[in-house]
């Protein structure tokens, strides 16, 4: 029988980290994600697998050990939250326009500037749209739960090296914090330099030698004819992303006249409302998208003509909405109901809310 543990999700994040086979972690703390780092110190991976783990001196240093790291085709990560983030941006363009798998965690928390150590959603905008400068996507995925906080470092990083690009946990206060039984999955050993070379040894500075060409890594491209199809190939990578790696779940969306779109914390929210909606005989179901980016924009949109209304609940005020409005495109009524600032919705709230929408 698998092993369960009762744990935060930034807990699960760590012993995710840990039993994936990452190489390195470079963080620096910041509430409400500290206790990723205190997790991996306490656990001392260095000692049993080999990982490193370091606390960098700022988050600007992080992000750019991590471009360090994934240069040399290693399992790199790091964690943080909202503040910490908008520091890492640059960085972030860079590992995507440079090609580096890697992966950040971001732990919400409410804005904007210092803001609050509560919980948030309002970072939709800056990692799901960019962040950095350019034209340039991350592949976001979004936990419920703190099994999602482990289960997605190993399918975060197994997404960045299939595509050769960052990718994200967006995570929120409320799941960081949380704690939940995690059962913990098979130990995977870190890749040998025979297995790195085989699956990077293309691309990765691993050194010269007779029998293996020197390879270059950058994001730098002063011609504009080259910039212009380096960007073409990115853009054919996002469209095969797109095509190919969309998550989702639904909640009793089958029969439902009446549909709301949240992610994250606010899903699990969310389907206390549902049950309590149908005692009422309103019919709802929920779309809960998994990935951020891609987003399950189809899945979406073969929703719509059977719906009378959509609700989009999120902590902030209004980003995703503005994505499910697209997808919408007027053929229903897409309606919004935010807290935001580190207050956490009651399913009373939303139900209310709902309720007051399709009077």
């Amino acid at each position: 029988m698998a092993e369960k543990i009762l744990m935060k999700g930034n807990e699960a994040i760590a012993y995710g980290a840990i039993r994936c086979g990452c190489d390195g972690y470079f963080g620096y703390p910041i509430t409400p994600q500290s206790e990723v780092m205190e997790t991996l110190m306490v656990e001392k991976p260095w000692e049993t697998t080999g990982m490193v783990v370091l606390q960098a001196e700022s988050e600007t240093s992080s992000i750019n050990m991590l471009y360090g790291g994934a240069c040399t085709g290693k399992k790199v990560m790091t964690s943080s939250s909202s503040p910490g983030i908008s520091l890492m941006c640059e960085g972030l363009t860079y590992l995507a326009g440079a090609e580096l798998p890697c992966l950040v965690v971001n732990v919400m928390r409410g804005g904007p500037g210092l803001g609050t150590i509560q919980p948030s959603q309002s970072d939709y905008f800056q990692c799901v749209k960019g962040g950095g400068h350019g034209d340039y996507h991350m592949i976001i995925l979004a936990p419920a739960s703190a099994q999602d906080m482990y289960d997605f470092v190993d399918e975060a990083f197994n997404l960045a090296f299939k595509y050769r690009n960052p990718a994200m946990i967006l995570s929120d206060g409320v799941i960081g914090q949380m704690m939940e039984k995690v059962e913990m999955r098979p130990m995977k050993p870190r890749r040998t330099t025979e297995e790195l070379l085989a699956e990077c040894g293309s691309w990765a500075l691993t050194g010269k030698t007779p029998d293996r060409k020197r390879n270059l890594i950058t994001s730098l491209a002063l011609e504009p004819h080259i910039m212009e199809a380096h960007n073409q190939k990115l853009q054919a990578k996002y469209r095969e992303i797109e095509a190919n790696e969309v998550r989702y779940s639904t909640y009793k969306a089958e029969d439902a006249e009446h549909l709301i779109v949240a992610y994250g914390s606010v899903y699990r929210i969310c389907e206390s409302v549902v049950d309590m909606a149908r005692e009422k005989g309103i019919k709802v179901g929920i779309l809960r998208p998994i990935t951020l980016y891609p987003y399950p924009e189809k899945e979406l949109d073969a929703l719509v003509p059977q719906m009378k209304s959509i609700l989009t609940v999120e902590m902030s005020a209004g980003q995703m909405v503005e994505d499910v409005r697209r997808i919408a495109n007027g053929r229903v009524p897409v309606n919004f109901y935010g807290r935001f600032g580190g207050s956490i919705p009651s399913p009373e709230e939303i139900l209310e809310a709902l309720e007051n929408y399709i009077k």
